[in-house]
């Protein structure tokens, strides 16, 4: 198949074929995803942190490695523990931000050829407790100037006092 009809498929069809739609979206300079730097909170060498486009909850956020892993269990050690470590006090500004309940995180990297990511999903005080969150109906992505670049701004400090 050529890269052009590549271009036409949709994620899923890509996974199908054993193509990592984040590496080929990246690859392709957003030709699959679009343009996501109005959700783009950081990025470093080994992560980037975003909001999702089509979040289950106001102030979903991802963090996905830049390099290729299936899951988990594939990504070094340095990997896991960075993002362990971004995650906690990522949740922490989330409730800080979105004054939100408990901020849920989970791993479901599936398929042949799925990108290793984790995703932060906000629970408010008005929902339901329990596993019924991570399948929340997804909505469209609602860009909030001032709650984005509040969120940015508190994540860049919590990486300057990381390092």
């Amino acid at each position: 198949m050529t890269e052009q009809e590549l271009m036409k498929l949709s994620p899923g069809e890509l996974t199908d074929l054993g193509i990592c739609p984040t590496c080929f979206n990246r690859q392709h300079n957003g030709a699959l995803y679009g343009d996501n730097s109005d959700k783009m909170l950081y990025e470093d060498e080994d992560i980037e942190c975003f909001f999702v486009g089509n979040p289950r909850s106001d102030g979903h956020m991802a963090i996905s490695t830049m390099q290729h892993y299936h899951d988990m269990s594939e990504a070094p050690d340095y990997i896991n523990e960075k993002i362990i470590r971004f995650a906690k006090r990522f949740m922490n500004i989330l409730r800080e931000v979105y004054g939100c309940e408990r901020v849920y995180m989970c791993t479901m990297c599936d398929g042949p050829n799925n990108h290793y990511h984790i995703q932060l999903i906000p629970r408010y005080s008005d929902e339901k407790r329990g596993s019924g969150n991570f399948v929340k109906p997804r909505k469209a992505y609602v860009h909030d100037a001032e709650k984005f670049e509040r969120v940015k701004k508190m994540i860049l400090a919590e990486v300057e006092a990381i390092r």
